[in-house]
């Protein structure tokens, strides 16, 4: 039997009760999901499935991540709600081929780990299912392991395992209407120049959960624990001299009480240039590599390449004697002796993230 795989969550639970049920059946696994973005949540969920079937002992072949194809599918449905036309379009696209990839290894059967989700229409998966098995002649098998307590006993399987729990869909356009009705930040979508990991990002829990599977290689136990901090995202960011822009990075954290101000640098303290509005204070990155101990030869180098958020914080605390201050610092070649004009639009916030405890061996 042939099962499409969408996440971990649904699928581990999902061929658990299958191997239960049906313990003579050699059960494959398929991962084909073009719906997820962006790449690097694609990457994380993929990356969970492949520990979840191994586990499992079941094997695992990955589709094609053809997301462009999957945007012209669904394209004019963009602003259709979870359950609507566009989900019954996006499971036409991913059973159809997964149909052809039963038919390709000789399976007649198949099935989906959708069906377990419950932000989704099982009528919808059975009636594509049906669809597509009048057309391609492989058996479409749809399993109710919702009933019964199941989706309770999925959330423990979750919890019990490790499990990554996304908290959207993986469409994109799923997670902008939901961001929008939560009335938060759609981070999710945020790639800044500077190549950082950004704090509670996908890359950020990307790498946590590849360094997961690293530890359970080594037998090393762990814990992943949540945290609850203040988040951080710079939306856009200018300095400009003689109405001429100049390279310039903003140190992570770094806000003011409006969009752009304009103003002079007052006076210097200890290599900080504050300017006479806002609190805002300025660097040269001499004093930037000085502190943090790097070598960048220009500015442009820097927003282009930038340290770790950490590092950031590690420095900010050094030039303000606070952990908790949020005045914005500069980054510049030179300290300019002209009229400043800076704009600087951030958001800032409570959020959660995910956090590896790596546990003592007894």
């Amino acid at each position: 039997m042939l099962v499409h795989i969408c996440c971990s969550v649904d699928s581990h639970f999902f061929i658990e009760k299958l191997q239960q049920e049906f313990p003579d059946e050699k059960l494959v696994g398929f991962f084909y999901d073009p719906n997820i973005h962006p790449y690097s949540e694609y990457r994380l969920r993929l990356l969970d499935v492949e520990r979840s079937c191994k586990k499992l002992g079941i094997e695992l072949i990955e589709g094609e991540y053809d997301f462009e194809n999957w945007i012209d599918a669904v394209r004019g449905l963009e602003k259709e709600p979870e359950k609507g036309a566009r989900c019954e379009v996006c499971f036409d696209r991913r059973f159809e081929v997964s149909a052809h990839k039963a038919i390709e290894l000789g399976e007649s059967t198949m099935t989906t780990t959708l069906l377990v989700s419950p932000k989704k229409s099982q009528e919808q998966l059975i009636r594509s299912g049906e669809v597509f098995e009048a057309s391609h002649g492989v058996k479409f098998v749809a399993f109710d392991y919702r009933k019964n307590n199941g989706t309770a006993d999925q959330g423990r399987v979750a919890k019990e395992q490790q499990l990554y729990r996304q908290d959207y869909c993986g469409c994109l356009y799923g997670l902008s209407m939901q961001r929008d009705q939560q009335h938060k930040l759609m981070d999710e979508m945020f790639s800044p120049l500077s190549c950082q990991i950004l704090p509670a990002s996908i890359e950020e829990r990307l790498e946590l959960y590849t360094r997961r599977n690293e530890l359970e290689k080594q037998g090393i136990p762990y814990r992943i624990l949540k945290e609850r901090f203040y988040n951080y995202r710079l939306m856009r960011a200018s300095v400009k001299v003689l109405n001429t822009v100049i390279p310039s990075y903003p140190l992570f954290y770094s806000t003011i009480n409006r969009l752009a101000i304009e103003g002079k640098i007052d006076f210097e303290i200890n290599g900080q240039f504050f300017l006479n509005r806002e609190e805002v204070r300025f660097i040269t990155l001499d004093t930037f590599n000085t502190l943090s101990e790097s070598s960048y030869k220009n500015t442009k180098e820097l927003m282009f390449n930038a340290p770790s958020v950490e590092t950031e914080i590690v420095l900010r605390t050094q030039l303000t004697d606070s952990p908790f201050n949020t005045s914005a610092i500069i980054v510049v070649d030179v300290i300019p002796t002209e009229k400043i004009s800076l704009l600087l639009e951030t958001k800032t916030y409570d959020d959660t993230r995910e956090k590896l405890i790596r546990l003592e061996l007894a």
